[in-house]
């Protein structure tokens, strides 16, 4: 009966032969606040924009990865670098910059100006989307705070969000710094903080959407705090994605449901300290992102099965095809296309497990129209 009531508050009908929920049940309206604002339709639309460029910002992000672009660009202008190389003067300036860096002199000695203009486009699209991303976030912000179309109570979590997307730049460059002198390839250390902050980006403008026009209620309630546990689950499946893609660990093995033949493959624990191997070792890294991913999906099928909402099967149901497309991406030897989709992926799990989490501490109210 409580998962009943659970699932109608929501507007959505049970489903039949789901597990006992275990859900608070509805709550007392009045003990709501009766002035709840309806979310301005400009507002939501720009979050979603915003929402919408940092997926393809990370997208990109990852292109730049899979493509070994990130190092391109030698020097970080916040506001110069905002303009590419304009004639074949400008592009072999910038292209005299990379062969000074040990990417270029031990990997691609030789490599050729058109060459140099792939890789080169790739980083700066993804720099140029960067900005972009500030300027629609903050000027929109401006507006809609002097003409009061956005509820004070957001103000704080907006202006975090844009202190967040601020650090993500600064973060951004620190991490390319590290490939520019000695090492071939960004410390995958500093790629995955700095995956981790975009996914945690995209969270709170997904957050905020969704509460823009909803009373939330915190519980204690079992499901929630499962619910929660997941979502941490798959934040740390994405850090760990990072150092995945770091240390380009998706070539480890080629093979599955095995491991180079073995189910517990050699090799795991080969260096010392036994913990470097967590952080530094490919093949360990490939393990235990599969290990992890095995666990997610075990726990999001327990969850629906548990809650029996549509948000927890529809959580389940996208990893499902989360799990498929890391496997096809194993299989096929990390093809640039797939391993896009595989991280795209991510990002809709997460937008998913929040959403689920929304349901679960939705507080009905009437929500009053303002016009």
């Amino acid at each position: 009966m409580q998962g009943l009531c659970a699932w109608r508050r929501c507007g959505l009908p049970p489903l039949a032969g789901a597990g006992q929920a275990h859900y608070p049940g509805p709550m007392n309206a009045g003990s709501l606040k009766a002035d709840l604002a309806q979310a301005d339709p400009l507002v939501r639309a720009w979050l979603i924009a915003v929402a919408f460029l940092i997926f393809c910002m990370v997208i990109v992000g990852g292109a730049t990865r899979l493509t070994d672009s990130g190092l391109s660009i030698t020097e970080w202008q916040p506001l110069l670098g905002a303009i590419p190389p304009l004639d074949q003067s400008h592009w072999l300036e910038a292209f005299e910059k990379y062969r000074q860096i040990p990417e270029y002199q031990i990997q691609n000695k030789g490599m050729s100006l058109d060459e140099f203009k792939f890789i080169y486009w790739w980083e700066w699209s993804h720099r140029f989307l960067g900005r972009i991303i500030g300027l629609v976030f903050f000027l929109p912000l401006v507006f809609f705070v002097l003409t009061k179309r956005v509820q004070r109570r957001l103000w704080p979590r907006l202006f975090l969000i844009f202190i967040m997307g601020g650090l993500q730049g600064a973060l951004g460059w620190y991490m390319v710094a590290s490939g520019l002198s000695e090492r071939l390839d960004v410390s995958q250390y500093r790629l995955a903080a700095h995956l981790a902050l975009a996914f945690g980006l995209f969270a709170a403008v997904v957050w905020t959407i969704y509460g823009l026009a909803a009373q939330r209620r915190w519980t204690g309630s079992p499901a929630l705090k499962w619910a929660l546990a997941l979502l941490l689950l798959v934040f740390f499946q994405v850090a760990l994605g990072g150092f995945v893609a770091g240390l380009d660990a998706g070539h480890a093995s080629y093979t599955w449901p095995l491991m180079n033949g073995a189910l517990v493959p050699s090799g795991l624990f080969s260096q010392s300290p036994g913990w470097k191997n967590l952080f530094e070792n490919a093949l360990t890294l490939q393990f235990n992102h599969r290990l992890l991913a095995y666990v997610i999906f075990l726990a999001a099928l327990v969850n629906a099965w548990r809650t029996g909402l549509a948000t927890s099967w529809l959580l389940f149901a996208g990893l499902c095809l989360q799990l498929l497309l890391g496997i096809l991406t194993i299989l096929m030897q990390v093809p640039l296309g797939i391993a896009l989709m595989h991280q795209g992926g991510a990002l809709v799990i997460v937008a998913l497990a929040l959403w689920h989490i929304h349901v679960l501490s939705l507080t009905p109210a009437p929500v009053p129209d303002r016009r």
